[in-house]
C-alpha cells in the first residue's frame, strides 16, 4: 500500500466530536467567570480547567484508534508531521494573536513594561512550544501570548512517548503504566488541594501528572475496545459532561476532582464512541468538533481584554451576563472563520504537499 493512502484519515466518532466541542465552550465561559470569581468555589462553572482533562482523555482514544494499527507503516517521522500539520498552525496563530492583543490592548493604553528582546523571546517560546514563564500580567504562565498552549506542549510531550513507546506497548503494561499515573494524579491532587495546575510555571509537574493519567486512560480504553452502546446521545452526554464542571467545591475537592479524571472521563469515552446519533444532530456534532480547537487556541486574549475592561468598568450582574454570552457567540464565530479562512486552507496546502513528495518518493523508488 502507498504511504499516501496510509496516511489517510479514519473516519470519525462524531458524538466524541460534539463532546469536544461542548468542553471547549465550556473552557470559555469557565475563563470569562474566573475573571469575575477569584474564589472558584463562587463560580457556578469553577471546575471548567477539568475540560482539558478530558481533552487529554480523549486525545489519548483518538490516537490509538488513528493511529495504532498502521505507524509501523507509516513511521514515526510521518507520525509527527500528521501531528504538527494538525495542531501547529494555530500555535502558531494563537501566538501571532496573543502579541497583537498584548501589544494594543484598548484597556490599558497599549502600554507595555518589557523589553523588545523580552517580547521576541516571549513571541519565539510561544511559536515553539518552549516554556518561558516571565509574564507578570499573564501571571507567569508558561506560554504568556497565548496561555491554553500549555496543554499543546504536553500533548506534543505525549504524543513523542507515544510513537517511540506506547504504541508497541501492551494492554497488562499499559494498564500498570494507568495505573501508576492515577497514583500520580491523587499524589498531585492532594499536595496542590485541585487539579487547575500545569498553565503556569509554579505549577508544572501538576500538567505532567495530567497528562500522564488521562492520555494513558484514553488510550486503554481504545485498546480494550471499551465501546459501549448507549441512548444517551450527544445532548444526554453533554449535560453530564457539562455537570462534572459545574460541581460544587467540596471539603474533599481535590478527591472529588480525581475521581471524576479517574473513571468519570474514561466512562463519557467509552460512552460517547458507542452513542447513537439522530440526523438532525449530526451535523451540531460536526460543527462542534470542527471549531472545537480553533476555539481553544484563539479565545484567551480576548478573555484578557475582557479582565482589563472589567477593572476598569465594574459592569453590573446583568451587564456581565449579556457581555460573556454575546462574546461567548462572537469567538465562536471568531473560531470558525480562523477555521475556514486560517487552519484548514494551511493545514490543505501542507498535506498536498506533502502527498506530492511522498508520490514523488513512492515513484522514484
Amino acid at each position: 500500500m502507498l504511504k499516501t493512502e496510509i496516511l489517510q484519515s479514519r473516519p470519525h466518532f462524531v458524538v466524541l466530536d460534539g463532546l469536544r466541542g461542548t468542553a471547549a465552550i465550556a473552557i470559555v465561559v469557565f475563563h470569562f467567570m474566573e475573571m469575575i470569581y477569584t474564589d472558584y468555589s463562587l463560580n457556578f462553572i469553577g471546575h471548567g480547567f477539568l475540560a482539558v482533562d478530558f481533552f487529554f482523555c480523549l486525545s489519548g482514544f483518538v490516537i490509538g484508534y488513528a493511529y495504532d494499527g498502521r505507524i509501523k507503516e507509516i513511521g514515526v517521522w510521518e507520525f509527527f508531521k500528521s501531528r504538527l500539520i494538525r495542531l501547529h498552525p494555530l500555535v502558531i496563530f494563537g501566538s501571532i494573536i496573543g502579541l497583537i492583543t498584548f501589544l494594543f490592548n484598548p484597556f490599558t493604553g497599549g502600554s507595555v513594561d518589557y523589553s523588545p528582546v523580552k517580547m521576541v523571546m516571549v513571541f519565539i517560546s510561544s511559536m515553539v512550544l518552549i516554556p518561558y514563564p516571565v509574564i507578570e500580567e499573564r501571571g507567569f504562565a508558561l506560554f504568556a501570548l497565548n496561555s491554553p498552549s500549555w496543554s499543546l506542549f504536553f500533548e506534543y510531550i505525549a504524543n513523542i512517548i507515544y510513537a517511540f513507546f506506547l504504541f508497541r506497548t501492551g494492554k497488562k503494561a499499559l494498564l500498570v503504566l494507568t495505573i501508576l499515573a492515577a497514583v500520580f494524579l491523587l499524589y498531585i491532587g492532594h499536595q496542590s488541594g485541585t487539579l487547575i495546575g500545569g498553565w503556569d510555571g509554579k505549577s508544572i509537574i501538576d500538567g505532567w501528572a495530567r497528562i500522564a493519567y488521562s492520555f494513558l486512560a484514553g488510550l486503554l480504553v481504545y485498546r480494550l475496545g471499551w465501546i459501549f452502546k448507549t441512548k444517551l446521545g450527544f445532548v444526554g452526554l453533554s449535560i453530564l459532561i457539562i455537570f462534572s464542571f459545574m460541581m460544587p467545591y467540596l471539603k474533599f475537592n481535590w478527591l472529588l476532582e480525581c475521581l471524576v479524571v479517574i473513571f468519570f472521563y474514561p466512562l463519557i469515552i467509552t460512552l460517547g464512541a458507542g452513542a447513537t446519533l439522530t440526523k438532525g444532530l449530526k451535523k451540531l456534532c460536526v460543527f462542534f468538533g470542527k471549531i472545537s480547537y480553533p476555539l481553544y487556541m484563539s479565545h484567551i486574549p480576548f478573555i484578557w481584554w475582557f479582565g482589563d475592561y472589567m477593572k476598569i468598568n465594574k459592569p453590573t450582574v446583568p451587564e456581565l451576563a449579556i457581555i460573556i454570552s454575546v462574546s461567548t457567540l462572537l469567538l465562536i464565530g471568531f473560531a470558525y472563520l480562523v477555521m475556514v479562512v486560517i487552519d484548514i486552507p494551511i493545514r490543505t496546502f501542507l498535506n498536498k504537499k506533502r502527498k506530492e513528495s511522498l508520490s514523488r518518493e513512492s515513484t522514484s523508488s
